[in-house]
């Protein structure tokens, strides 16, 4: 019997997601940094999403504690309405496009997320939410590319979308070599009653 052993922990953020349709605005837009820019460890674009909270390693046994209130959260929320714009960097290593819109009604969603989080008992480093993006990191001997590619993705402005969902990511951080990818344990509709 050859049984799939599970991992004691699993890091775990909390998060939006972009329509593949909005994703694909931003690839197009991306297409000459793509190839300008070939040295830049690029974000898989079904990762793409909008960090609400993130959570690091949990014991496996903690996500099924955030999932019902989670849910509950999502059922009394409405879809946010979204765009993604222009383009910055963090400390010339990370590669983000912005975020605008509802700005206002994804900080209270926000915090929401994160009072679940304490509710159910578990520590997470609460830092202030800077909407955005991650679309690419630097290696460490490559200080240019990053501010290069952010220069040219400033003047872009994608249509507007709705946050449809929100999503429990797992990701595979540290769980042997290869790009990050990313999970959904679950995601919940917004305004629907959970099942």
């Amino acid at each position: 019997m050859n049984e799939q052993i599970q991992p004691s922990t699993v890091r775990v953020f909390i998060a939006l997601a972009p329509p593949d349709d909005a994703k694909a605005e931003l690839a197009r837009e991306l297409r000459h940094a793509y190839s300008a820019y070939p040295r830049l460890r690029w974000n898989r674009i079904e990762d793409w999403h909008i960090t609400l909270a993130f959570l690091g390693e949990l014991p496996g046994a903690a996500v099924p504690l955030l999932q019902p209130p989670l849910a509950d959260l999502a059922a009394v929320n409405q879809p946010l309405r979204l765009a993604l714009r222009g383009g910055g960097h963090f400390d010339e290593r990370v590669l983000w496009s912005g975020i605008e819109g509802n700005l206002e009604g994804l900080h209270l969603l926000t915090n929401e997320v994160r009072d679940v989080i304490r509710a159910c008992g578990l520590a997470f480093e609460d830092r202030p939410l800077r909407p955005h993006l991650t679309l690419a990191r630097s290696r460490r001997d490559d200080s240019s590319s990053v501010v290069e590619a952010a220069a040219e993705l400033a003047a872009f402005t994608g249509r507007p979308w709705r946050a449809e969902r929100l999503h429990l990511v797992a990701s595979n951080v540290g769980r042997g070599p290869g790009p990050i990818h990313y999970r959904d344990i679950e995601a919940w509709r917004f305004g629907a009653e959970p099942s």
